[in-house]
């Protein structure tokens, strides 16, 4: 009994990164500052030079490290771990769960200011309109 081993195929794995990102290949070429064209040779490459992947990986907003080891299986984890990693703990109610990165009070007390100074800048001009009469 034999195991074929599958070749680590950069360019797949570049392929697959782009569209979870829902990048068309011309958008990546103009990060890349090249054609379309290149793109997708790079993406029917087996290989690819360090350089040029550090380049790719940058222009994909990931890490040269995360292209290499991509795998469809560990994404699907990911995203799949995301709902058992949840506070609830249910898909139900996962929808309902709040993970805020900031404290909400302080965007509406952010906000009251810029408001207030909005406001204070309207009575400053009408007032100048006013002088000018």
């Amino acid at each position: 009994m034999s195991t074929i081993i599958k070749p680590n195929h950069i360019g797949r794995k570049i392929s697959r990164i782009r569209e979870l990102r829902d990048m068309k290949q011309e958008a990546l070429a103009q990060a890349l500052g090249t054609s379309q064209q290149t793109v997708s040779a790079i993406e029917n490459s087996e290989t690819i030079d360090e350089e040029k992947l550090i380049e790719v990986a940058k222009a994909l907003g990931v890490t040269a490290e995360a292209i290499k080891n991509f795998s469809d299986e560990a994404a699907i984890n990911y995203f799949n771990n995301i709902y058992d990693n949840d506070i609830t703990g249910s898909i139900v109610n996962a929808p309902y769960s709040n993970h805020c990165t900031f404290n909400p009070l302080d965007k509406v007390v952010e906000l009251y200011e810029r408001l207030v100074q909005s406001e204070k800048d309207k009575v400053e001009y009408l007032e100048k309109l006013m002088k000018l009469k």
